[in-house]
């Protein structure tokens, strides 16, 4: 399929749909993406952009842009709950020096990809509420809320978890609770955090604070094991007090941090299978559309950006659509299925509730850190140094 003068319509105008854009029109095709919101925003708070997505943004010429926008990480940091106390300490300005890892602003990096795609003349259709997408070898439609349609060449879903696209190649999946909610909230730097990513590892809960906008705020984001269902969103509120309620016992630093907490937002933690099939009758998906995930690697947003570049390499190189498509999910899929599925299994070490257990646990973390610290800061190499830019994905 060559993309020159092929008509494309992405719908959603998050992480994954504009980069998607990006990529695309870059490629030569002619790109509409279609947005429910009246405005390109974001609600949430903090992302932390690890090299595997920067990789993306430094080939669509955007690294300085995040790097203007965001704090370097230089290291991270687990804690025990009870006073703070250092258990290991990842190092990488030493250790990983060669790869940047960013944290930033949801909205921050939203806006940095939807300047780049105006910039690209890719057509941006605000208040555009997908009803219905129906695959189609010929040429796919997009039923809007309103009755239009729209019947481009193809169509990319990168309308998150409760895509419109990823319904219409796999159904409805079968996503459910895990007993964890996770609060979300951002605080002036007033303690003057340094450029770290902390993780105050606690019974049956865990917080992770780091800094944004060039250090000046800090990002909470609090997980916490429990019976009772949440909504699953970003856009539930609750009260502050709640928060603090559930971290009690969260002493030093950890306990100042949530002291400060004034706003919150609350929600439940699913899990999603990755979809089965990401492409049929010239419907393709990315990002939470294809593979939701929980946030304990912090990918979501890296894999989207993946996604993406692949995406339109395979297009661009193969001629046949549905041949590119099949190339797409085949280099995709599996990966997005470790990512996800290191995700889903990474939660419960920060949260052994036993304290001979939880104590030996940091012991041997401690000791690691001291007698092999390189081999603990690159154990996620094959998720950090994977770079989708360094050759065709789809030769």
């Amino acid at each position: 399929m060559s993309l020159n003068g092929r008509k494309i319509t992405i719908v959603g105008a998050g992480i994954g749909g504009l980069a998607s854009a990006l990529c695309l029109q870059r490629k030569g095709a002619c790109v509409t993406v279609l947005e429910q919101a009246d405005a390109i925003s974001e609600v949430g708070a903090g992302l932390q952009i690890s090299p595997n997505g920067v990789a993306v943004l430094r080939a669509l010429g955007l690294e300085e842009g995040l790097r203007e926008t965001s704090v370097q990480a230089r290291s991270v940091v687990l804690r025990d709950y009870a006073q703070g106390q250092d258990v290991l300490c990842l190092d990488l300005e030493r250790y990983a020096s060669d790869q940047a890892f960013y944290f930033v602003h949801r909205s921050d990096l939203i806006t940095l990809l939807a300047n780049a795609v105006r910039k690209a003349g890719v057509q941006v259709r605000l208040l555009q509420k997908v009803a219905k997408v129906v695959p189609d070898i010929q040429a796919p439609t997009v039923w809007l809320a309103n009755g239009a349609q729209a019947r481009p060449d193809l169509v990319v879903g990168a309308d998150g978890l409760h895509s419109r696209a990823r319904v219409a190649l796999n159904g409805d999946d079968a996503a459910f609770f895990t007993g964890q909610v996770a609060w979300r909230a951002t605080i002036p730097n007033d303690l003057n955090l340094p450029a770290q990513a902390q993780v105050f590892m606690g019974p049956g809960r865990h917080m992770v604070c780091y800094p944004l906008r060039n250090g000046e705020r800090i990002n909470i984001v609090a997980v916490q094991e429990r019976d009772a269902w949440a909504d699953e969103g970003w856009h539930f509120s609750d009260d502050p007090e709640n928060l603090r309620a559930a971290f009690s016992d969260f002493g030093g630093v950890g306990h100042e941090i949530l002291a400060r907490v004034d706003t919150v937002g609350l929600w439940g933690l699913f899990r999603h299978p990755v979809a089965k099939h990401w492409y049929r009758g010239n419907v393709a998906l990315v990002g939470d559309a294809a593979h939701p995930t929980l946030p304990f690697m912090a990918q979501g947003a890296n894999l989207a950006m993946e996604d993406s570049w692949v995406l339109a390499d395979c297009l661009d190189q193969i001629q046949d659509s549905d041949l590119a498509l099949m190339r797409y999910q085949t280099l995709r899929r599996p990966r997005a299925a470790k990512v996800v599925g290191a995700a889903n299994g990474n939660a419960w070490k920060y949260h052994l509730r036993l304290p001979p257990v939880r104590g030996m646990a940091h012991m041997v973390l401690g000791l690691g850190g001291r007698l092999a610290p390189r081999r603990m800061v690159r154990q996620f190499d094959w998720i950090y140094r994977h770079d989708v830019t360094a050759g065709a994905a789809a030769r």
